[in-house]
């Protein structure tokens, strides 16, 4: 099976991706260095949880959980790149139809390559007690886009062990070629040794099949990875549905622990998004650049099954510990969509990397944010018109209208000027500057708010052309504005002070 680009002599699965012992990917490797998505969170569009990641033949793949109501979740689509940038959905690359025991609740894909074939471990059918049908299942294709059928027409772990549910598995294989399998739900979590053939279950030198590994803090989602010697155990902790929901880890020198809990890894941010967890972790073969993949829940959001799939940087210490994982909000449009941004009047469209927007008397668009120290910096070009264009923040109470919003705006115009004011259904300067703007070129406009002090530089980020103190609005939502021009957007990045 060539994978990553050619034949190779050894595979090691790290934390379920593939990686080359013999050589890097040249595409893998040949790949910046990102911060976060920097074509924005969420990755993909709808809604799903619980992604793992893989890389086959030259190709990234996310395999998430169908983030739906329960007796729906009864299929998982996969998303493909070779870039982390623009991905391609392969939809219902597993179904219950192709699973004779599952019937519902498809959770947390696990993937995995061996034996010239592509496994995919899931979850089925939740069950509550040992004399219900369900647990783990081991499913195979030709292809990692599937289709997947059921490898062994059962369960492969159907009984609870140790107190832990049957589910949230993760596949490892280490560099002897030992396979693991970490599960389990309900606080609970085993580790087991996986055949050969990677659908039967092997023995440890006791004669046990199972070993319990629970650190303290653990609810579920496990997740293994190994750098420079060192196992790393992931994990989720709280409640999947609240805020509370985070990801913790711990090192130990053996795949089977001790495992002593260290630190929080990744937990929600109330300016960015709530319920970050059950995450995988990406390795770029022949670097040290890794990432979380996790699933958020969008901060408007109240439902349970509103998550969404995103990815941000992953950072370690020198004594191989990881630094927690930053939230980041960046937007290039590279992807070509504009997914996470709501727009209230306007025509808003994605193309050549830019975000447009025809002319409007107020057209917004809004990421779900709640930001409130923080910098705002994007690209604004002027394509058309002689009103203005820019960013709008700390902004709540978002409508349809010329100044339907409580907040904050600075923006540049052909006229001549750099302006900054505020809106609550009508719109009050708060200073303007001269600055000669030329439309179709493109401007770097920045606004440092902390407290009170809102400073605007375009440009020239050393000397702000504007600086007040107004403490009327304090916190919100961000986005971009235009008013009596057409204009586009880019490199939105938003950073916490």
């Amino acid at each position: 099976m060539p994978m990553l680009g050619g034949a190779l002599s050894k595979v090691v699965a790290v934390a379920g991706v593939l990686a080359a012992t013999a050589a890097a990917a040249p595409m893998s490797a040949a790949l910046p260095e990102y911060t976060t998505a920097e074509a924005g969170n969420p990755i993909v569009a709808g809604w799903y949880a619980d992604p793992d990641v893989a890389i086959y033949n030259n190709r990234f793949y996310v395999f998430p959980t169908a983030s739906r109501p329960y007796a729906e979740q009864t299929y998982l689509d996969a998303f493909s790149s070779t870039d982390l940038i623009t991905w391609t959905k392969h939809p219902n690359i597993l179904t219950t139809a192709n699973v004779s025991w599952a019937r519902y609740a498809v959770w947390a894909p696990a993937p995995i390559a061996r034996n010239g074939r592509y496994y995919l471990y899931f979850g089925a059918n939740d069950i509550q007690s040992n004399s219900e049908l369900g647990g783990i299942g081991v499913a195979v294709a030709d292809r990692p886009e599937g289709p997947y059928t059921d490898a062994i027409g059962r369960p492969l772990i159907s009984q609870f062990v140790n107190g832990a549910q049957p589910i949230d598995q993760d596949v490892f294989v280490d560099d002897d070629g030992q396979a693991y399998i970490y599960y389990g739900g309900w606080r609970h979590a085993n580790v087991a040794k996986l055949n050969a053939d990677m659908t039967s279950l092997g023995t440890f030198a006791d004669g046990t099949t199972y070993k319990e590994i629970t650190p303290s803090g653990y609810v579920e989602g496990s997740q293994m990875f190994k750098r420079n010697g060192k196992y790393y155990l992931m994990w989720s902790e709280g409640g999947w549905t609240g805020p509370d929901y985070s990801v913790a880890y711990a090192m130990a020198d053996s795949p089977t622990g001790p495992f002593i809990r260290l630190d929080k890894v990744l937990a929600q941010d109330p300016a960015v998004a709530r319920g970050a967890g059950h995450n995988s972790v990406l390795n770029i073969p022949g670097t040290d650049t890794w990432y979380i993949f996790y699933h958020r829940r969008p901060l408007s959001e109240t439902n349970g099954n509103a998550r969404q799939v995103a990815y941000d940087r992953m950072n370690f210490n020198a004594d191989g510990t990881i630094q927690r994982v930053k939230m980041l909000v960046k937007d290039n449009f590279a992807d070509g969509d504009a997914l996470g941004w709501k727009t209230y009047g306007g025509a808003w469209s994605v193309s050549s990397g830019q975000y447009r927007t025809t002319a409007s008397y107020g057209g917004k668009s809004l990421l779900d944010d709640n930001h409130v120290n923080a910098t705002y910096d994007l690209d604004v070009t002027v394509t058309s018109g002689i009103g203005d264009a820019g960013l709008v923040f700390r902004a709540a109470n978002v409508g349809t209208g010329t100044d339907a919003y409580r907040g904050y705006y600075a923006g540049i115009t052909p006229a001549g000027r750099v302006i900054l004011g505020r809106a609550d259904n009508n719109w009050t300067l708060l200073g303007s500057a001269p600055l000669p703007v030329v439309a179709g070129q493109r401007y770097h406009l920045r606004v440092v708010a902390g407290g009170s002090s809102i400073r605007v530089y375009v440009g020239d980020l050393t000397a702000p052309k504007i600086s007040v103190i107004d403490a009327t609005y304090a916190s919100g939502k961000s986005g971009v504005r235009v008013y009596n021009a057409a204009a586009a957007f880019d490199n939105v990045a938003i950073t916490n002070q």
